[in-house]
């Protein structure tokens, strides 16, 4: 009687051992009566030998294989002979001696080699996701993924949460992004979105006293993509009754810590550090700072208070910053890279240029040097610690265009230089983020989400001072990675209220758009916070990969198109009329045109 195993289990000790294994032909190799067929599954490869004079059918199976056919073999477990060991595999002291062979499917030339480690177009990747999903990249990440997500469950369930699915039909709401929209055809003239995220069930799930909500929710934002971006994604979505913020911080680092170590092996170290969003501004430049190395930016705007440098004593006098990062001895870049790449960066994030100095034992030098005063280098020097062959770049401008400029150029220097070990990761909370942002034409717009708690001490600020308010809001970053956010809510109704006319909402708007979640909160609502974390961000860095494109197993491209199904697609007029849709003029001649173009082609 045989036994079925994977391929990739086969050890010494089977040795002797009847099996069944089944796979796709990983290589092929003629050598005369012997074909060496190394078969793959997803647990690895074996080699299995077929003796073409043995049989016929094992001879008919050993000429007709290809690779990425599908097989069936049956026969015994053997070592291999001495001196034909493969140390680079798991399986390589031994072989499978086929008596029986049988093709269960065979497979076209691929447009790519599974067992190829080599790059592969990225488009190609996408276009035949389903060959792409053979490789050894794609089985470990999605295996990894799915040991992070099962993590997750057992260790919610552990600490009491309760999972429960929200609708992905939902009214549209102001949360940030772009809704899809589904219109309705048994409501014409309406639609539907699909939720950016579970935000308003999972706070009525506090209503209805389901004090430790938890869910694995798919949600949905039509925004331009990137890198860390999709239109849809994965997150781990939770709320709790009758917590703070240190509540909510305890139970999130033990959901992820447990899942990290599940997938990745490796220990978060607890508690993560905390930083406030002023702060983080301060010392990086960024609200998701990466703080896996140090180099940190320092203020200088005071020494600079009478400056004779015109673009400093413009951002002083403007209420500006001067913001400095030094560069220490030996690490130092040419003038090419300061005029280019970190000039670029800096401008990039709204500088006006990059100015840079080298302090040196007998004085400083740079483009800008014979514009400061003696004391102005002394009190650069003293503030930045700069050292002899220490060089320092600086930005000045708007306190957040200087911060970001050189905190970009902050990054770009810490990858050119090698100041990041990309071998650890680095936990932190972002706190206190503000309540509100400036609207491009005037007034404001929640930074979180407007049922975001205000910070105790500044309700006073919310008419006189919006800008100035702190809310209870706080991030998970990572590695430079914002993995997700959160907050404590507003329950309060008249509380909320005041939020709503600062946006400048009327109450007529406001039930318009809330009236089901206010009249929840006239019937007894607890206080409660939560947080909702970026599953595909989250498995993204804890497999060190560039991009959640490898962790995902379907999709979009950077464009937001599906090589593979060709999505998205033209609707037909039929489908259209059914929901009361009509294409404008303008995008049927798109389309028309688009039509011809393929046809000609």
């Amino acid at each position: 009687m045989t036994e079925r195993r994977l391929c990739g289990s086969l050890r010494p000790g089977d040795s002797g051992t009847a099996v069944t294994c089944y796979g796709w032909v990983h290589h092929r190799r003629d050598h005369g009566g012997l074909t060496f067929v190394d078969l793959r599954d997803h647990s690895g490869v074996v080699q299995v030998v077929i003796n073409a004079e043995a049989a016929p059918p094992l001879r008919e199976v050993a000429q007709r294989v290809r690779l990425e056919f599908v097989l069936r073999v049956r026969g015994s477990v053997r070592p291999r002979p001495a001196g034909s060991e493969n140390p680079q595999l798991p399986t390589g002291a031994v072989e499978l001696v086929a008596e029986e062979a049988e093709v269960l499917a065979a497979a076209e030339t691929p447009p790519f080699v599974i067992g190829d480690p080599r790059p592969v177009d990225e488009q190609v990747r996408l276009r035949y996701r389903y060959l792409d999903l053979r490789r050894e990249r794609l089985q470990r990440n999605l295996r990894a993924r799915h040991r992070f997500l099962m993590a997750l469950r057992a260790e919610a369930d552990r600490l009491g949460f309760v999972e429960v699915e929200t609708p992905t039909l939902v009214p549209s709401t102001p949360e940030g992004a772009r809704d899809f929209l589904v219109p309705s055809r048994l409501i014409p003239g309406t639609a539907w979105a699909l939720p950016q995220s579970p935000q308003l069930y999972k706070q009525l799930c506090m209503v209805g006293g389901l004090d430790r909500y938890m869910q694995i929710a798919r949600c949905w934002r039509d925004e331009d993509l990137r890198a860390d971006r999709q239109f849809e994604f994965t997150q781990l979505d939770v709320e709790m009754a009758f917590v703070d913020e240190e509540d909510v911080f305890a139970a999130l680092e033990q959901l992820i810590g447990a899942a990290w170590g599940a997938a990745f092996g490796r220990a978060l170290p607890r508690p993560w550090p905390r930083i406030s969003y002023r702060e983080a501004l301060e010392r990086y430049g960024s609200d998701k700072p990466d703080t896996r190395f140090g180099h940190e930016l320092v203020t200088v705007t005071d020494v600079f208070a009478a400056t004779g440098l015109r673009v400093f004593a413009d951002a002083v006098a403007a209420g500006g910053a001067v913001r400095a990062l030094r560069i220490p001895a030996g690490e130092r870049p040419t003038r090419r890279e300061l005029d280019g790449p970190w000039r670029e960066a800096a401008v990039t994030h709204g500088a006006a240029g990059l100015a840079y100095l080298w302090r040196w034992a007998d004085g400083w030098e740079g483009p800008i040097a014979r514009h400061l005063s003696a004391t102005e280098l002394a009190g650069l020097g003293q503030r930045t610690g700069a050292e002899a062959g220490d060089c320092v770049c600086l930005t000045a401008g708007p306190a957040a265009v200087a911060g970001a400029a050189l905190g970009a150029v902050r990054l770009l220097a810490a990858r050119e230089l090698g100041w990041i070990d990309g071998e650890v990761e680095h936990f932190l909370w972002v706190t206190e983020f503000p309540m509100f942002e400036p609207e491009p034409s005037g007034g404001v717009r929640p930074l979180h989400h407007p049922f975001t708690q205000v910070h105790a001490d500044d309700w006073g600020k919310l008419e006189s001072d919006p800008l100035a308010v702190r809310s209870r809001a706080y991030d998970i970053v990572c590695n430079g990675v914002e993995m997700g956010s959160g907050s404590i809510r507003i329950t309060r109704p008249e509380q909320q209220g005041a939020i709503f006319r600062a946006l400048g909402m009327t109450e007529a708007e406001a039930q318009s758009k809330f009236g089901f979640l206010l009249s929840a909160f006239r019937h007894g609502a607890p206080p409660h916070g939560g947080f909702a974390a970026g599953i595909d961000r989250l498995v993204m860095v804890g497999l060190r990969e560039p991009s959640i494109r490898e962790v995902i197993a379907f999709p979009k491209t950077q464009t937001g198109a599906d090589p593979m199904t060709g999505a998205p697609t033209a609707v037909t007029a039929d489908q259209l009329r059914e929901v009361g849709l009509a294409l404008r003029p303008e995008v049927t001649a798109v389309r028309a045109a688009a039509a011809d173009a393929g046809a000609g082609g």
